[in-house]
């Protein structure tokens, strides 16, 4: 008797010129796991090429989860060890490749936020265009919790869209905001009705793909280009070390035991 076939952890589909993709892990609350997040990238390497998908929109599958975040039993590969054992000669980690690939996506691109949205999750829809989300979920970015040090990109990207008051608090808390809170974050740019969340998207979706294909190209290029932050050698070379440093820590695998036995950690700041 054969065994079942294991389900696509990310669903891809195109709908005219609209480009749909789902992360698809509902009983892990659709944590991006590196197999997850290579299948994303190739399938937005896969559309560019083509040319012909001119709005992405990126939701998670059901109506619990957007994305609980980074599958935190391969926390590790999102450090730089990750990066340096890739086996494939290509640059960074499956995470960093993945907010690259939706960043640079040619064409405008939607986070369709349907349920809870942390960590490495909120950082990809970040990397979003746009921000549509229903009126119950929560967000947060609980690396302070797991004794993770955020990278330098991930963090300006943070301040350009919230500010730096508003990031230092997300960050220095890593407290969940529902409601009222997360709306003055500023976040998110659409919110509405659970029940209305996907019609809302796609016709944002469709109005958008009906405008020139060469301007929505350019005007995304040259805002990419002009928001690109500007680190120097040295500042990108310090980040680097702190962040090794906390991925090398006690800390990180205390935060992770933790997060796994559903308990409060005990760091000890080694």
């Amino acid at each position: 008797m054969s065994s079942p076939a294991t389900p696509d952890v990310l669903l891809s589909e195109c709908r005219g010129a609209i480009g749909i993709l789902t992360f698809n892990r509902p009983a892990q609350r659709n944590a991006l796991s590196p197999q997850l997040l290579e299948s994303f990238c190739a399938t937005l390497d896969a559309w560019t090429a083509r040319g012909d998908v001119r709005v992405v929109i990126v939701t998670g599958a059901g109506d619990r989860a957007f994305s609980a975040g980074y599958d935190i039993n391969a926390i590790e590969t999102v450090g730089p060890a990750g990066a340096s054992h890739e086996s494939e000669r290509r640059p960074g980690t499956p995470f960093d490749r993945a907010l690259a690939a939706i960043r640079h996506f040619p064409y405008p691109t939607i986070a369709m936020i349907n349920g809870h949205c942390f960590g490495g999750a909120l950082h990809l829809a970040l990397c979003c265009d746009l921000r549509i989300a229903a009126d119950h979920v929560s967000m947060g970015m609980p690396p302070a919790r797991l004794g993770v040090v955020y990278g330098a990109e991930g963090l300006v990207q943070f301040i350009q869209v919230l500010g730096s008051a508003r990031a230092r608090e997300m960050f220095f808390t890593g407290r969940t905001y529902r409601g009222q809170p997360l709306h003055a974050l500023g976040i998110v740019d659409h919110w509405v009705s659970a029940d209305q969340l996907a019609a809302q998207t796609f016709a944002m979706a469709e109005e958008i793909s009906r405008n020139a294909p060469l301007a929505l190209r350019g005007i995304k290029r040259i805002m990419n280009l002009v928001e690109a932050p500007a680190l120097s050698a040295e500042v990108r070379a310090e980040a680097a070390r702190l962040v090794a440093e906390a991925f090398a820590s006690s800390d990180l695998k205390e935060g992770q035991a933790a997060f796994l036995e559903k308990r409060a950690p005990c760091f000890t700041g080694k």
